[in-house]
């Protein structure tokens, strides 16, 4: 029962050619998440666009991932992933940076609830593979917890001790 959000990152239009001439059909890749940590991409292929369309967003429900979200906003480390001819890093950043990205990694990133991030391209620039690209390394991405656990030890929290104030200025000193 979440609400899911969904972005069409790229309509297609695809021609058969054929004995009375060119039929058409169309392919739309779509992103779907709920700005909460949850997001997922499909592809879907119909004659009509909102047929596309409607295909592609119940793929991508199909393949919702929980991507791991620290410090309200950001991503707990930065991560490189290669899809086909496609390199994606993506870094945590700074509150108040905001989502630096291209449009196809950009609806990934924005709809998976990440508001802090930088993400660069490098290779093709085609949207699906820049999608599966940046998708698989949101799916990749790991907490300290899940380190720890992974390796059989105990997650060690930080003891915050108060912060004394400075000591206050003395009158009349030089």
């Amino acid at each position: 029962g979440e609400d899911f959000e969904e972005i069409v990152v790229k309509v297609k239009r695809c021609a058969k050619v054929v004995k009375g001439g060119k039929r058409f059909s169309f392919n739309a890749l779509v992103v779907v998440g709920n700005r909460k940590g949850q997001v997922g991409w499909g592809y879907g292929k119909a004659n009509e666009v909102p047929f596309a369309v409607e295909k592609g967003i119940q793929e991508a429900k199909k393949n919702l991932i929980a991507v791991p979200i620290v410090r309200g906003s950001t991503l707990p480390h930065e991560i490189r992933w290669k899809f086909s001819a496609t390199e994606v890093l993506v870094r945590p950043a700074c509150k108040g940076t905001g989502v630096k990205a291209g449009a196809a990694a950009r609806a990934v990133l924005e709809l998976s609830g990440v508001h802090d991030v930088l993400c660069k391209v490098f290779g093709s620039t085609n949207p699906i593979n820049v999608v599966k690209a940046t998708y698989g390394a949101l799916k990749a991405l790991r907490t300290v917890e899940v380190f720890a656990q992974q390796r059989g030890v105990a997650v060690v929290q930080k003891k915050t001790s108060e912060v004394k104030p400075p000591p206050a200025a003395v009158v009349g000193a030089p």
